[in-house]
């Protein structure tokens, strides 16, 4: 191996696109401790938070996103886009990356167009069964195409796909849930359900449940509900006094996912595919409520991928409001069709994703590097 290895990875805009690039960045530095590791984001985006508090170092370029509805920020896109691959090329430039990676999202196009430009390795990790438009435009240069659906030859060169799943965070493997209920102060005696909208919240999801918690604490049904940081900054004090009881703990966000998880008897999530390879892991029964406001409706089609195999529920975002209790309670009150959910959503679990992956790039590189 390399005694010292540059790599870029550059993915963001939402949780699905950093957890999988964080995941990926960790099992690396397993294999090549003394790898150096930079990833790249778009200023004012999520990941220029979440990766320096993961303890890596990220640099931000000015980007943003086609918007396909008719938008001015449209004309704005190409005034981006070069700025973009200005910054691109003084970062590569400083950084001498040997490998890049990316994990979706626009801010990903600009770093691995440049890089394939200028003939360095890239590899592209696409999470949902949809492909994006940056992956699509990107795969004929890339080296390999990591996947978690199948079928996705429609997008990518067949030559160039590898089914390996989602990564997920390594502290999903193991989970206590008697000491996850001792963290929430929740017991044993009663269901527990977890509510998940996504970093900033879902608000058909959370107004659903606001409206239905009398549900809740006339059935003794526990609830951990992440809200997302809007709908919880916009909580009055009549209805923080109503969420006051033992059955509900509620959130703006979880940091302690693995806990989450383990407590939870009946997940409702939206349907990204980051949080889908998580459900997989974790084997737990699931409501999927796939977001509208997606590119190409890719979380419907994710969602409808373990529909289909029966290994999990959907509700469509229009009629959470109507269905999410009672698709709940039957849920709840059927341990027969629980059990059944959770065998077939633990046959998507691929728990070692992140490691495979990993090992893949490093080994390809390395080959590479002994030829030369």
């Amino acid at each position: 191996m390399k005694a010292s290895l540059n790599i870029i990875l550059s993915g963001g805009g939402t949780g699905g696109h950093i957890y999988p690039a964080l995941a990926i960045a960790r099992s690396i530095l397993e294999i090549q401790s003394n790898a150096n590791i930079l990833f790249v984001g778009a200023n004012g985006r999520m990941e220029m938070e979440k990766i320096p508090a993961a303890g890596f170092t990220i640099r931000g370029i000015d980007i943003i996103g086609l918007q396909r509805k008719i938008s001015l920020k449209n004309f704005f896109l190409p005034f981006y886009l070069l700025k973009s691959i200005q910054q691109v090329k003084h970062i590569l430039r400083a950084f001498q990356p040997d490998i890049v990676i990316g994990t979706g999202g626009y801010v990903s196009f600009p770093v691995l167009l440049m890089a394939q430009l200028q003939n360095i390795p890239t590899y592209i990790q696409e999470q949902n069964a949809y492909a994006g438009l940056a992956n699509k435009l990107l795969a004929k240069r890339a080296k390999k195409i990591f996947v978690a659906f199948e079928n996705m030859d429609m997008f990518f060169p067949k030559d160039k796909i590898v089914f390996t799943g989602n990564p997920v965070r390594n502290d999903l493997l193991n989970l206590n849930k008697e000491k996850a209920l001792q963290h929430f102060q929740l017991n044993s005696s009663h269901p527990v359900v977890l509510v998940l909208g996504g970093s900033l919240g879902a608000r058909s999801i959370n107004e659903a449940i606001l409206d239905n918690i009398e549900y809740f604490i006339q059935n003794r049904v526990q609830l951990i509900w992440q809200m997302g940081k809007n709908f919880y900054s916009q909580l009055s004090f009549d209805v923080k006094k109503k969420l006051e009881c033992p059955y509900v703990v509620y959130k703006e966000f979880i940091y302690e996912m693995d806990k989450a998880y383990a407590a939870a008897d009946v997940i409702i999530s939206r349907a990204g595919a980051s949080t889908i390879a998580e459900l997989c892991v974790v084997s737990k029964p699931s409501i999927l409520i796939p977001s509208p406001n997606v590119t190409d409706d890719h979380q419907t089609q994710n969602a409808r991928a373990m529909v289909n195999q029966h290994a999990a529920f959907m509700i469509k975002d229009a009629e959470v409001n109507e269905q999410l209790v009672s698709t709940l309670d039957h849920l709840l009150k059927n341990k027969t069709l629980q059990d059944a959910l959770s065998k077939n959503i633990q046959k998507f679990s691929k728990p070692e994703a992140s490691k495979n992956i990993a090992q893949i790039i490093l080994q390809d590189f390395n080959h590479n590097s002994a030829l030369l």
